[in-house]
């Protein structure tokens, strides 16, 4: 078996993922890898919690506690 990384701007991101999901399952497994060197990923993911209405607090200030915490 082999392991191969892509990297997929969002653009086309749909059409990979369609290909990959109309392989043989029992011979291809998509594995998702998300990790980038930025904040960027961590934003993204605070804005969707954010529009969710779980929290109250805002962006900046959730991210300011985040960098106290870990930076």
């Amino acid at each position: 078996m082999h392991t191969i990384k892509l990297q997929v701007e969002d653009s086309v991101l749909d059409k990979v993922i369609y290909f990959l999901k109309h392989l043989p399952k029992d011979e291809v497994k998509i594995v998702e890898d998300i990790t980038d060197d930025d904040w960027s990923y961590l934003e993204e993911e605070i804005e969707k919690g954010l529009r969710s209405g779980v929290s109250n607090k805002s962006h900046e200030s959730i991210m300011s506690d985040i960098k106290r915490k870990y930076v």
